[in-house]
């Protein structure tokens, strides 16, 4: 009896230890795919915003991240639904901190300072590979179907946002015309710092983008913004 409780008990042990070691290669496995889903992303990203998404080839993608031609059919698809994921992952790391709802118990001079100085270090701040903003301002220029996509999920969402900001601001008085220039013109000032940079930097050698500069950019914005706003307030108050 005590022979085949210890077989039994050594039986249980082994396969105890083989489980456990299938768990342990399994997780090293789904480690090494993330690894190299991660580098795929950042590969395509580089190549596209280099050559744009038709002229973009797979095989100098998968050079370049050192991976199986076969690697992207395995994690997104196809070449298409890569470059869907690599905007994407582009405009969620630029705007991952940039709220696009109403922040409770504030003012709506807080949002509104909340707003462009979350929305200027996303766009200015360290840490952004180049290729995010030259993709970006390719797909403007040569828009695919995924503009829509993301104007939908993550920018219309803002916008209406700055738009009720704006609103509050003018007392619940702005036209439809006028909260939608305002948001335009919020916005625009931050797309500026970001994508005028290569011409801000002729104009201004010595600007560079660090914390200092970063926050004084947004403090600029808003402060412009809201004296703007708050004359358009004025003249809607006298003519009424």
């Amino acid at each position: 009896m005590n022979l085949v409780q210890g077989n039994l008990e050594q039986l249980l042990l082994d396969i105890s230890n083989k489980c456990f070691k299938l768990v342990i290669e399994m997780n090293v496995q789904d480690s090494q795919l993330a690894v190299t889903r991660q580098r795929l992303l950042e590969a395509a990203g580089e190549v596209f915003a280099e050559h744009g998404f038709r002229a973009a080839t797979v095989r100098e993608i998968c050079r370049r991240a050192e991976a199986n031609v076969a690697a992207i059919n395995y994690h997104f698809g196809d070449k298409e639904k890569l470059y869907a994921n690599v905007l994407e992952y582009a405009h969620r790391c630029a705007m991952q901190n940039v709220p696009s709802a109403p922040i409770a118990d504030a003012t709506p001079e807080q949002r509104l300072r909340g707003f462009v100085h979350a929305m200027i270090r996303g766009f200015l701040g360290e840490g952004r590979p180049a290729w995010h903003a030259k993709l970006m301002t390719r797909e403007i220029a040569e828009p695919t179907g995924m503009l829509e996509v993301i104007v939908e999920s993550n920018v219309r969402p803002r916008f209406m946002l700055v738009k009720s900001i704006a609103q509050d601001l003018l007392g619940g008085r702005g036209t439809d015309d006028e909260l939608r220039r305002c948001a335009w013109s919020i916005v625009g000032q931050c797309f500026f710092y970001r994508f005028g940079y290569p011409v801000l930097k002729k104009l201004h050698p010595p600007l560079t983008y660090d914390d200092a500069e970063i926050a004084a950019i947004a403090d600029h914005i808003a402060n412009f913004s809201l004296c703007a706003i708050k004359e358009l307030a004025a003249q809607k108050a006298r003519g009424s």
